[in-house]
């Protein structure tokens, strides 16, 4: 159903999401910088595989806007579906959302992330550019953080750009596919979901 490749990035995605203080208006590029350092610190703390993983799961539950992603993965199936389909897929979005990172948690460890420029858009959205810092075992990676800055105490990921892929888009789409293979049925999608959290 969700092809290995598609879910490594999303991986990737999720496991720098940590949590920071929002009492205060925090800049796009500062909540950027903040949470991938305070990730580094889990993932190559002394913590266990299990451990790391719940934390990282309730960090992503504060800090990543999962509804508004699922929603935006959804795409134009979600103005067709009722508010009980509404209600049940929020749920299974979010499970899968946090599982297909947390699975495989443990492959990354000590990732160095430098944010070097912002671009705000609008009022909403904050372009924070970065790079995936090379290793011996991998080549530098840029990443572009999509921040939606509605709330300036709030800020909140919508989306992350790898080397100019979307992860969002690219959810989106496989989503659609999932569901225009079967005829437009969402419980189709659902069915998916249910599987892959099962798993």
């Amino acid at each position: 159903m969700f092809s290995k490749t598609k879910i490594n990035f999303l991986i990737i995605f999720l496991i720098f999401f940590v949590h920071i203080d929002n009492s205060i208006s925090i800049e796009p590029n500062i909540f950027v910088q903040s949470t991938v350092n305070r990730a580094s610190t889990i993932l190559g703390g002394d913590l266990g595989k299990e451990q790391k993983i719940e934390k990282l799961k309730q960090i992503a539950k504060e800090t990543v806007d999962i509804r508004g992603i699922g929603f935006y993965t959804l795409g134009k199936h979600r103005k067709s579906i009722n508010d009980q389909q509404k209600k049940q897929y929020t749920e299974l979005f979010e499970d899968y959302f946090l599982k297909s990172f947390s699975s495989r948690l443990a492959e990354y460890s000590n990732p160095e992330i430098e944010v070097t420029s912002q671009e705000k858009l609008n009022d909403k959205y904050t372009i924070v550019s970065s790079i995936l810092v090379a290793t011996k075992e991998r080549p530098e990676v840029k990443i572009d953080w999509r921040i939606y800055t509605k709330n300036p105490e709030k800020p909140l990921i919508r989306d992350l750009i790898i080397e100019g892929l979307s992860l969002a888009r690219t959810q989106k789409e496989e989503f659609n596919s999932i569901i225009q293979s079967n005829d437009g049925d969402i419980e189709a999608l659902f069915t998916s979901l249910k599987d892959f959290v099962k798993k």
